[in-house]
């Protein structure tokens, strides 16, 4: 973190990423005295509620983050910005977003956590749009021209007043990571009141100990049970929103999903916390097994970055099998994972693995409908673009495993096989 003594000094030129969090009420000026090397800017965890009129003068600008702020309004001047792709507010005020406001080459827009009613139907000329960020606000409707942003890939929805998804969504060629829990929809696409049996596990006969893990949605610490002697995790689930959507539907999701070998087992729920927080009682993970990749940078947008590892042929059909045979159970249970990516599948080092995270996870009904059909199809697209990872790191080559991949990620929504002819292809491979 930089801070704005250094700024004022001048003793920060030439740096490409500015951080400033120091209660800033307005937009420091000397900011522009960067605008030769000035690449990212974050001005996350401050007061701000406008930016200057002539913001395009930070020329080479392509990251911009402005979230947990004041701002009731995307400022327009942010759109004279030539460069930048990438536009963060979450966790605002922001009421209006204008046309005027989008860059022209925007690839990624984060509006989390807002007040938003209405987007601008310019969204539709945003030809490089690959991410859009919305859970948590007030939508009703999406511009229709949205369908024009064939390069989208990446939606969030949860958390609106969207009464039903629009056919032309499920046809959008590219779209491949979709959230929409939390919206007044008919029945089946609803989180359901009553996501399925759990068992109900007493508060005080859990002792936790340290954290293992933290994210959006909670935090998680290894305990012991005394029901058990060997040690459980615990997930005590926040109240705020993420990114995704609201915890709630997540931790529905996780009941919901039921019993699998690639999923966390579920020992049960908490539902006396003594600050009323929901917690569930799961399997604790060997601390040997490691993330398949890494989350997406400011760069890759909305593709996971992976080490320089090399994968056996045997150990990418193994995880291909594992992962589209979970990917088929949860959509047999009416539940489409929504962030199917190797950073949320655990792994080892023979290739088995467990895939986690359902922070995005949403419902669908169990009929034989077109939309049904194609939101299943569109979990399908993203299988094949981490298969096709998986390929570019495998040792080995296999035309088998190509084909199929070529067939999961093509642009006509309803051409793609679902999870359980994938798993059948699979067998044969």
């Amino acid at each position: 973190m930089h801070t704005l003594e250094d700024l004022k000094a001048g003793r920060l030129a030439g740096i490409t990423r500015l951080d400033l969090a120091c209660g800033l009420e307005q937009f420091p000026r000397e900011i522009f005295d960067l605008a030769d090397s000035l690449q990212v800017l974050n001005l996350t965890g401050n007061r701000l509620s406008d930016l200057p009129e002539d913001l395009g003068r930070l020329g080479k600008l392509k990251v911009l983050f402005c979230s947990q702020n004041r701002f009731r309004h995307l400022p327009e001047s942010i759109g004279q910005c030539q460069t930048l792709e990438m536009v963060g507010f979450k966790s605002n005020q922001i009421e209006q977003v204008s046309g005027a406001a989008l860059p022209p080459r925007l690839r990624a827009l984060v509006l989390t956590d807002n007040r938003i009613e209405r987007l601008p139907e310019a969204l539709g000329d945003c030809p490089d749009l690959q991410k859009l960020m919305l859970a948590g606000n007030r939508l009703r409707a999406l511009p229709a021209s949205l369908a024009r942003c064939s390069q989208l890939e990446l939606l969030r929805l949860s958390a609106n007043q969207l009464p039903a998804l629009p056919e032309w969504l499920l046809q959008m060629p590219r779209l491949a990571w979709l959230a929409y829990a939390g919206n007044p929809m008919a029945a089946g696409y609803c989180t359901p009141q009553d996501p399925g049996h759990c068992n109900i596990i007493d508060w005080q006969q859990i002792t936790l100990e340290q954290v293992v893990g933290q994210g959006a949605s909670g935090v998680i610490h290894q305990a012991r049970w005394q029901h058990q002697e060997a040690p459980v995790a615990v997930k005590v689930y926040k109240g705020e929103m993420t990114s995704d959507g609201l915890p709630l539907n997540e931790m529905s999701a996780c009941i919901a999903a039921g019993d699998h070998p690639q999923l966390v087992r579920l020992a049960g729920r908490i539902d006396n916390h003594p600050q009323h927080l929901p917690a569930l009682v799961m399997q604790l993970i060997e601390p040997s097994w490691f993330n398949l990749a890494g989350p997406p940078s400011l760069d890759s947008c909305t593709r996971d970055t992976y080490p320089p590892r090399r994968l056996s042929l045997a150990c990418v059909r193994r995880l291909a099998g594992a992962i589209a045979g979970v990917g088929a159970h949860l959509h047999g249970h009416g539940i489409t994972h929504g962030d199917l990516y190797a950073h949320n599948v655990l792994c080892d080092e023979e290739g088995d693995c467990l895939l986690g995270d359902f922070g995005a996870a949403s419902f669908h009904p169990l009929d034989s409908s077109v939309a049904a059909a194609a939101l299943q199809r569109i979990e399908v697209l993203a299988f094949g673009v981490l298969l096709g990872e998986l390929l570019r790191c495998c040792e080995g080559d296999c035309e088998a495993l190509k084909a199929l991949q070529r067939d999961c990620v093509q642009p006509e929504v309803m051409r793609r096989p679902s999870f359980d002819e994938v798993c059948q292809q699979l067998r044969g491979v």
